[in-house]
């Protein structure tokens, strides 16, 4: 049996009246009695009833994050992230995979998974620019990523064609002038997409230091896996292509991108520089350890469930929707000639 209220109240030595209170975050609570109720209910483990407490407070103290995969180790660390900035704020999560699927997404914005939830902070891959109407929903709703701009709802995400630029230009610094792009869209008019944004500012980096677009250099490769950015390098050297840099579009794609180079004898950075983004955990690891582009995914996750808590708050007048694009910057590890200690910054 799980811990119960009145355990809390006992090892807190308060009445339960008490203890639901402080799980309400009702006012003139002292300060010294909500500390150990905090310490019990931490001490205990104990977990308020989410259906009972939404029944006295119209709130169930859970938000949703409706991310793409958690197998993805950006989404991983994101809903780590986001995980972590609820709990400072007294809430749990409820997260949900919808693999990008299109049919998945829109569940996620109407499924029955809603009335558990205070709001939902959500990042589609499917749903585009027409689909903008989808977000009008009844609850509080933060939107991340790059698909929809423009829609009813606050939306955080990345600076993603200037931190892309700067990843070039970091290249470009070392004197490297033949930069492969891993992981471009297969139709560069497509729908606006991470790619799409971030070949934006691989071409934009080319075109300001006068250098001529290569198409030979421009690789495709989704989804954006090990696999398939180990399998773009593979192709770029069975063919013969010249190049002495590598720009990928995220971090697991470049991890890829190191291990064919490796199987082809191609040191890394003295033939060719390597640099990745989104700064994922194990590009620290890696051998040699790879370049980044940290796009402030801590302070999207920060910054994404505090303007959900605003929004769960309010209560006539609302708001008008906000973007909100955190500072990135640069992180400058081996596989460019750094050190994992060497980071420059970029906003």
């Amino acid at each position: 049996m799980g811990a119960t209220m009145h355990d809390v109240a006992r090892v807190a030595g308060v009445s339960t009246k008490t203890v639901s209170n402080v799980i309400n975050d009702y006012p003139h609570v002292r300060p010294q009695t909500r500390d150990r109720v905090l310490d019990a209910i931490r001490e205990l483990g104990y977990r308020p009833n989410i259906s009972a407490r939404g029944l006295r407070s119209g709130r169930s103290g859970v938000i949703g994050l409706a991310v793409p995969a958690l197998r993805e180790n950006y989404f991983a660390e994101l809903a780590d992230a986001v995980i972590r900035a609820a709990e400072r704020r007294g809430l749990s999560v409820l997260i949900e995979q919808t693999n990008g699927d299109r049919s998945k997404e829109l569940e996620s914005l109407g499924g029955g998974r809603l009335n558990l939830t205070d709001g939902l902070l959500f990042s589609p891959v499917s749903l585009g620019q027409r689909d903008v109407d989808a977000l009008d929903v009844p609850i509080p709703l933060v939107l991340l990523g790059e698909r929809i701009f423009g829609g009813p709802t606050d939306h955080v995400t990345m600076h993603n064609v200037s931190s892309a630029r700067a990843a070039v230009e970091h290249l470009l610094g070392l004197g490297r002038t033949r930069i492969a792009i891993i992981g471009a869209p297969s139709d560069p008019a497509e729908e606006t997409s991470s790619a799409t944004l971030r070949l934006e500012g691989y071409l934009q980096a080319l075109r300001a230091a006068g250098i001529p677009e290569a198409p030979e250099l421009i690789r495709p490769a989704a989804p954006w896996h090990r696999e398939t950015g180990a399998s773009a390098a593979r192709r770029l050297l069975d063919e013969g292509v010249e190049f002495d840099g590598v720009f990928a579009l995220n971090d697991t794609l470049g991890l890829g991108v190191l291990r064919a180079l490796g199987e082809f004898g191609v040191r890394v950075p003295d033939e060719v520089a390597v640099i990745g983004f989104d700064d994922i955990d194990e590009s620290r690891f890696s051998v040699p350890s790879l370049s980044s582009v940290d796009p402030g995914r801590d302070e999207i996750a920060e910054i994404a469930v505090e303007l959900l808590v605003e929004r769960i708050g309010e209560k006539d007048e609302r708001r008008a929707p906000r973007l909100i694009k955190p500072d990135f910057r640069i992180v400058a590890r081996e596989s460019t000639g750094g050190s994992d200690a060497g980071a420059d910054s970029a906003a």
